[in-house]
């Protein structure tokens, strides 16, 4: 019997993701270095389209003229959104950046709920974010707040267009022709950092890991998430995120986190563990993904 993935709670692929997220945006910090945000967000789109394609083909039959609106949208905002964030990375520390850029998702959960008592959760996890970024601690890099905005906008947006894509195309199918938009839509700004960075031998190596890490297997959970929560659930359980940069920053970058930021942390999981009562929807709009065996297509 092929196991479903249906019969995994969304929350937790929805948390997987963010891990995963966190992760890969940690381990980009020494390849930023080397060929900038805009260039390390570039190779990570375009390697992300080599592994998915080797993967799923893209259903380009399938596509609709409804579709592409869509599926240019999502492309476009998810390029963004690393290349924003990464330049924010560069300037400030990874669970500020998270902190600022969750204000997108949050507001997108505020604004999606027809329950004015949802809005309890968002509002609490706000308080959270701010303890997080710790605005009146130092000198504020207002540049790398700017970036982390835009790409909270980004991130606002890509949760939306992830659940109409993701109701529309099984599995990571959507992702095969996304993925692609990104990298076309990030080139003009990222080859330029890619031609006259420091490319040395490591770097491609490094940035094919992260991009198996993120975009393929962190956006491809997060779709099949979204598939199966409302914008609200979802985006209040995104609260969780900038905790884990924190976590992921200390580990992976040894940026230790504040009492004040300990509490923040505390607050937002609070509200993300919240948000989960009533995060699943009713039914999937979408056809189910089944995950194969392995061996399944060799023979």
């Amino acid at each position: 019997m092929k196991p479903r993935i249906s019969t995994l709670p969304p929350w937790t692929m929805a948390v997987a993701a963010m891990l995963s997220i966190q992760f890969a945006n940690a381990l980009s910090v020494g390849v930023l270095r080397e060929v900038g945000p805009a260039g390390t967000a570039w190779l990570r789109m375009c390697f992300g389209v080599l592994f998915l394609w080797m993967i799923a083909r893209p259903a380009i039959r399938t596509i609709r003229r409804k579709d592409i609106p869509s599926l240019i949208t999502l492309g476009v905002v998810t390029g963004f959104m690393t290349t924003f964030f990464l330049g924010a990375v560069e300037r400030i520390d990874l669970g500020t950046a998270v902190a600022i850029e969750f204000l997108g998702p949050l507001a997108v959960a505020g604004i999606m709920s027809k329950n004015r008592a949802a809005l309890l959760w968002p509002g609490l996890a706000l308080l959270g974010v701010v303890l997080l970024t710790e605005p009146w601690a130092g000198k504020i890099d207002l540049v790398g707040v700017g970036l982390a905005l835009l790409s909270g906008a980004c991130w606002g947006l890509y949760n939306v267009y992830t659940q109409r894509v993701g109701d529309r195309f099984s599995g990571i199918s959507g992702l095969s022709l996304t993925i692609p938009i990104a990298a076309i839509a990030t080139a003009p700004v990222g080859l330029p950092q890619v031609i006259h960075g420091n490319l040395t031998w490591w770097v491609l190596p490094a940035v094919a890991g992260i991009a198996l890490i993120t975009p393929v297997i962190a956006f491809g959970l997060e779709m099949l998430a979204l598939r199966r929560m409302n914008h609200t659930a979802f985006g209040t359980l995104l609260s969780i995120e900038p905790a884990f940069g924190v976590l992921m920053g200390l580990l992976v970058l040894g940026q230790a986190p504040s009492v004040p930021q300990v509490l923040g942390i505390a607050i937002v999981v609070t509200a993300g563990a919240a948000a989960q009562r009533g995060a699943a929807r009713s039914e999937p709009q979408g056809p189910e993904e089944i995950i194969e065996h392995p061996t399944s297509e060799r023979g």
